[in-house]
């Protein structure tokens, strides 16, 4: 009779731990997408940008840091992360499957590079971002006019 309590309290305390785990917070790349997809980006033409995020993430972390791409036929040649001092340095990387090659920028985010260490690793135009949209004004309720 013990051990059957036993079970049922163990049940039930696994039954109210999982209810309230909670939801994951969202990193800074995850902010970045979600702004992206509500609002959409302006195309990316060729040129040398140094106002990008470059995003590093594995698993829920992620680590967003300033930057600088270079674009030429709408594919990133190369990019770079803003160092404290001023200078850039290159994202340099062994790359899994050729993630490197032929990266295209859709809707203001790069396609994802993968490294051999499972990074994933994006660049976002953020001043590609499509302005807010204006939102709906309310009716009034109506009187006894």
């Amino acid at each position: 009779m013990k051990k059957i309590i036993l079970l049922a309290l163990a049940f039930c305390t696994l039954t109210i731990n999982a209810q309230e785990e909670k939801a994951p917070e969202l990193n800074c790349y995850n902010k970045w997408a979600a702004k992206f997809e509500d609002r959409g980006a302006e195309e990316v033409k060729d040129g040398v940008y140094d106002d990008v995020i470059i995003t590093n993430r594995q698993g829920n972390k992620a680590i967003c840091n300033n930057g600088k791409a270079e674009v030429l036929k709408g594919k990133i040649l190369k990019f770079y992360i803003l160092l404290s001092d001023g200078s850039y340095e290159e994202v340099k990387r062994t790359w899994k499957n050729k993630t490197n090659e032929n990266v295209t920028i859709i809707n203001g985010i790069s396609k994802t590079y993968v490294s051999a260490h499972n990074e994933l690793i994006n660049v976002l135009w953020i001043k590609k971002i499509k302005p807010k949209k204006a939102k709906p004004t309310v009716a009034p309720e109506p009187t006894d006019d």
